[in-house]
């Protein structure tokens, strides 16, 4: 456990929560402590299911007033380590839900982007203000956000840096669900919690074939595909999931 992110686990949910007052603003020590949990979680067997959730404000974006310090060799060293903390919670094997409340800005937007669903507060508000720094995102915002929205929305936003309301995020495609700021925490549990018990491999498979195929063009795509659901069949889960149906039982999963 980190000084400014833990990890909590209950019914096969874990909780990756931010702590660092006021804002979540994500410095070196918290990227650092945001990877090292990602890796846990994703190793942990008894986890099936991640939240993100910083508490009344998500992350308010990469700590500027340590960056500000950084020359170009500085943050040509950093920059890869910034994005590989980013890139171990985009690469979580399991369903993650950003729990999104307050500001979820430049980084902390950027680590929403890493989620597969987003649920926000009513008064949540996103965006990529680094433009206003004289700065582009650098943890995945010019390659994630365009993946998600589409080139000319995410554009707009990155051009801008306005920070977008909840309601129209939702509008954006930006977020999934908007929800009142008191429940946010707990809908993104109740989401999260439909995963517990479920089949781990074929989740897992699931997210590697669109992630993956996401990121090439479709006959590649279609090949992630057809071998990630072959390898599936080799799996105790999806015997007894066919076994389940033909006889019109629940299946158990065992993750193996």
């Amino acid at each position: 456990m980190g000084e400014f992110v833990r990890v909590e686990t209950d019914g096969g949910v874990a909780t990756i929560r931010l702590d660092r007052p006021k804002m979540n603003a994500l410095n070196l020590q918290v990227q650092r402590e945001l990877a090292e949990s990602a890796r846990q979680v994703d190793t942990d067997a008894g986890v099936q299911a991640v939240v993100l959730y910083g508490g009344p404000v998500f992350a308010a974006g990469v700590d500027v007033k340590e960056m500000a310090g950084m020359s170009y060799a500085d943050m040509a060293a950093h920059s890869r380590a910034l994005q590989d903390c980013f890139t171990a919670v985009a690469r979580i094997g399991k369903p993650v839900v950003a729990a999104v409340n307050g500001y979820a800005l430049g980084g902390g937007c950027e680590l929403a982007l890493c989620a597969d669903v987003r649920i926000a507060g009513e008064s949540a508000r996103l965006g990529q203000p680094e433009i206003l720094l004289g700065i582009i995102p650098g943890a995945g915002g010019t390659q994630r956000l365009p993946r998600l929205i589409g080139p000319s929305r995410a554009k707009d936003l990155i051009f801008t840096g306005r920070h977008v309301p909840a309601a129209e995020a939702l509008t954006l495609g930006l977020v999934d669900r908007v929800v009142p700021d008191e429940e946010v925490y707990a809908e993104a549990l109740a989401y999260a919690g439909r995963f517990a018990g479920g089949p781990a491999l074929a989740l897992r498979a699931a997210k590697q074939a669109v992630d993956h195929g996401l990121e090439t063009d479709l006959d590649t795509g279609l090949e992630i595909e057809r071998l990630q659901f072959s390898g599936l069949f080799a799996t105790e889960d999806a015997k007894a999931g066919m076994r389940a149906f033909s006889e019109k039982t629940k299946a158990e999963f065992t993750g193996r």
